[in-house]
């Protein structure tokens, strides 16, 4: 009897009344009743809202892309002008280089022309000097000849003549 009470209770039949086949038609018209419903909810509020979050994260997207190109594009044109200026910088440096060692060796060339003109002149004046004290040291060999003589040809007994001894020794210093 309590199961007769239960039964009645839950409006007898079955446990389950989804797998009553006396309410098949009143079921299947119900699901579809809900899912026009969902269909229409999502097509008409959810799909249209995600479709916008959507084309937003596109247009994002595809923008992003772009200014990133641009921005490729002007570091990669940064670079390029970067490698100029570098080798601008290079062919600067070397000529620079350049003019300083002509300045350098024209400037080397003048103290050498300087030096050389200094050394001529000072190997003039010693040429000149020494020829002096040659031409000295000529005259004073002379006379110590003379001398010398006059004192051997006394020394040996006999009478010097002074034109004669000057012309002997004039004759040996001449070569």
């Amino acid at each position: 009897m309590a199961s007769n009470t239960q039964e009645a209770a839950h409006g007898g039949g079955s446990a389950m009344p989804q797998l009553d086949f006396s309410t098949f038609g009143n079921q299947i018209f119900w699901l579809v009743v809900a899912l026009v419903v969902i269909y229409l909810i999502l097509s008409r509020v959810a799909l249209p809202r995600i479709a916008a979050v959507l084309a937003e994260r596109q247009g994002t997207i595809t923008n992003d892309l772009a200014a990133a190109e641009d921005l490729k594009a002007k570091a990669v044109e940064a670079e390029n002008a970067y490698n100029k200026a570098l080798a601008d910088a290079r062919a600067e440096a070397q000529r620079i280089a350049a003019e300083t060692r002509a300045e350098i060796q024209a400037g080397l060339d003048e103290a050498i022309a300087k030096a050389d003109e200094q050394i001529a002149a000072k190997a003039a004046e010693s040429e000149k000097a020494i020829a002096e004290i040659k031409a000295g040291a000529l005259e004073s060999v002379k006379a110590v000849a003379t001398d010398t003589a006059e004192a051997l040809v006394s020394a040996l007994g006999g009478s010097a003549d002074k034109d004669a001894i000057a012309t002997a020794v004039a004759e040996r210093t001449k070569g």
